[in-house]
């Protein structure tokens, strides 16, 4: 889906018009290296413990993601897992216990795998089969077992699995040979509510009831709609679910069981993301996508308020948790100039406390700068959303180079929040715009497909585009600015470097798609429940291999002018090292300078620290010789 205050966003597009040239003076900040970001720790995940003492989470402190719990009324964080070669990423704690279930892949090669880790330290891979993906959907409400998606059967299709925890044997509750998403489960676990891909921007909603072994369809309809379940009601009677059916965003709306009725229950002027329920069915959690930023509104159904959070400026709270007894709440709180810290909150008392403190002490925040939503016209004046970061090194009659930053997807967003790369790099001297191309999530569901079937093409030029909003600053050297992207956003990177092969000055390409014949026929298998709708939105390789080949750089790559790096992890599945491989070779033979990193221990993004040093470092070692033009700290 693509999302609290329209006077807000008024507000913001009137003081951060292309053009503006910022009040803030020039001044001397200190530079640091790429060991100090990477010094600052990354966290994520978060599960109370069953009597609320302690809160599970992954941290990256040992230079890669490891499992960790904190006490909730603070203190010393305790180390349960000391992997030197695999990311653990937390699932949770077990209901009854301080075992706590896990998941992790080799090598960044996503097959993973659900483990039980035991209060002993041992180890139990709960879906050891060795070439299966195994997903970790949801706590049985009786706290007995839990639903997991398995493609044991079928590398295609996730079948539904329960596991009792007491046997730890896992038996199938739906065997999914339609390419079904699960959603969730009902209280009793009667029924399961499924989701289905037609399109990217189309979508429907089904009910499974175990009872009678039946499936039904709840949301017929015509047009481009997107249907997302929710959470049931606690008797079972209702289902919440998103949809932005008669409208640009996506709401909450709920659905009768018994009557087929639909009515609606929450609305904003931007997407609701995501819509929660603690465990009594007392709160109900809703995420809205408010301008690149997270806003979390929690209600109180017994009192019908909205329930008051903490004030955090300049920062905005994420990945809401509200325990068992629906007393605490865990958080993240994170922005621009701050990475993820871990809080909780006491909902009777109104009173938080901030558990971690992940900044490096030797980075001085005010070095760091925060973020500013921009919107700037492109070719055919739509308004294109943008997160600008302007460096504090600016002069009066100055200049400076610049890079347009480019999002991952398609149909990603960029956020305000903090990025060590991004704030690495303006730190050294860059301004950077990272776009939102129409394509991308969050402004509405026209915009969400105003580039389909069009990559390479109309995207790229709100890239292009970007470099005008960049010379209205007065302070950008327009001779000066490079295009930085991952994934898709290293797609583009090599897409402008071949259709606009002049228009900026370098590239650096993360991992990014080169030969979209090659990616469509090659994505991996549990990826079938989307195939259609890419090939919807991006083309059919199998059908429309010479309109493919027409927007895949590699073919085109005898184009190239401008220098370029790439980073790519040798494990990743989804844009394949081949991809990087041949464009490299392509623009060597032009005697165009290319540098290219590959880390035999990543997959689609890099997670071990050391990997991400040697890459980020490079890359600024690029730039300083390739475009600011003189070689660099």
């Amino acid at each position: 889906m693509k999302h609290s205050s329209l006077l807000l966003a008024a507000c913001v597009l009137i003081l951060l018009l292309p053009g503006c040239k910022g009040t803030d003076e020039a001044r001397g900040v200190k530079q640091y290296t790429i060991e100090q970001f990477m010094d600052t720790e990354a966290i994520g995940g978060a599960s109370f413990s069953y009597d609320e003492k302690l809160i599970l989470y992954s941290s990256k402190k040992t230079g890669i993601y490891n499992a960790f719990t904190i006490p909730v009324d603070g203190g010393a964080p305790m180390q349960l897992t000391d992997s030197k070669d695999n990311s653990i990423f937390v699932i949770s704690f077990l209901p009854k216990d301080n075992r706590i279930l896990y998941r992790s892949d080799k090598g960044g090669n996503e097959i993973y795998h659900i483990y039980l880790r035991n209060e002993d330290g041992t180890v139990k891979d709960l879906t050891p089969d060795e070439k299966s993906r195994a997903q970790f959907y949801q706590w049985t409400y009786d706290k007995k077992g839990f639903f997991f998606g398995w493609n044991k059967r079928d590398p295609k299709f996730m079948d539904v699995y329960e596991m009792d925890l007491v046997t730890l044997v896992p038996w199938m509750v739906y065997r999914n040979d339609k390419g079904y998403d699960y959603a969730v489960s009902s209280t009793e676990k009667r029924y399961i509510a499924f989701s289905k891909s037609s399109t990217t921007s189309n979508s429907d909603m089904y009910l499974y009831d175990q009872t009678t072994q039946s499936l039904k369809h709840l949301s017929p309809h015509r047009g481009d709609v997107q249907y997302s379940p929710a959470f049931f009601s606690r008797d079972s009677k209702a289902l919440y679910f998103l949809t932005d059916d008669g409208s640009e965003f996506s709401c909450l709306k709920k659905y009768d069981i018994t009557s087929g009725t639909i009515e609606k229950v929450e609305e904003a002027p931007w997407d609701i993301m995501y819509a929660d329920l603690s465990r009594s069915g007392r709160y109900r959690i809703i995420g809205i996508n408010n301008d690149a930023k997270t806003e979390i509104k929690i209600h109180d159904n017994t009192t019908g308020e909205v329930v008051a959070l903490p004030k955090l400026p300049n920062a905005e709270i994420t990945a809401v948790r509200i325990s068992d007894s629906e007393k605490l709440m865990s958080f993240y709180v994170n922005g621009s100039r701050s990475p993820n810290n871990l809080c909780v909150y006491n909902l009777e008392t109104k009173q938080y406390k901030q558990l971690t403190n992940t900044m490096n002490p030797e980075i001085n925040a005010d070095d760091l700068i925060e973020a500013e939503v921009v919107r700037y016209k492109s070719f055919d004046g739509v308004e294109i959303p943008s997160v600008y970061y302007r460096p504090h090194q600016v002069k009066e009659g100055g200049k400076t180079p610049a890079l347009v930053w480019v999002h991952g997807g398609p149909g990603g967003q960029s956020r305000v929040g903090y990025s060590p790369l991004i704030q690495y790099l303006v730190n050294h001297g860059y301004a950077i715009i990272a776009v939102n191309n129409r394509g991308s999530s969050g402004y509405g569901k026209s915009f969400y497909k105003m580039d389909d079937l069009k990559h390479g093409s109309e995207d790229l030029a709100d890239c292009v585009e970007a470099k005008k909003f960049l010379g209205s600053t007065g302070y950008v050297d327009t001779n000066k600015i490079g295009i930085i992207g991952g994934s898709y956003g290293g797609y583009m990177v090599c897409a402008a470097l071949t259709f606009r092969p002049t228009e900026f000055a370098v590239g650096v390409n993360l991992f990014g798609v080169t030969n979209w014949v090659r990616t469509l026929k090659s994505i991996p298998p549990w990826w079938e429940s989307m195939r259609n709708a890419l090939y919807q939105e991006l083309g059919d390789p199998f059908k429309q291999e010479e309109f493919l080949k027409a927007k895949s750089p590699l073919f085109h790559a005898e184009k190239i002018q401008r220098p370029f790096i790439v980073l790519q992890g040798a494990n990743d599945p989804r844009v394949l090292k081949v991809e990087s491989d041949e464009i490299v070779e392509a623009a060597k033979k032009n005697g165009v300078p290319v540098e290219y990193l590959v880390f035999p221990d990543e997959g689609h993004g890099f997670v071990k620290k050391e990997n991400e040093i040697r890459g980020y470092k490079a890359i600024l070692e690029f730039l300083e010789k390739s475009l600011k033009g003189s070689t660099g700290a």
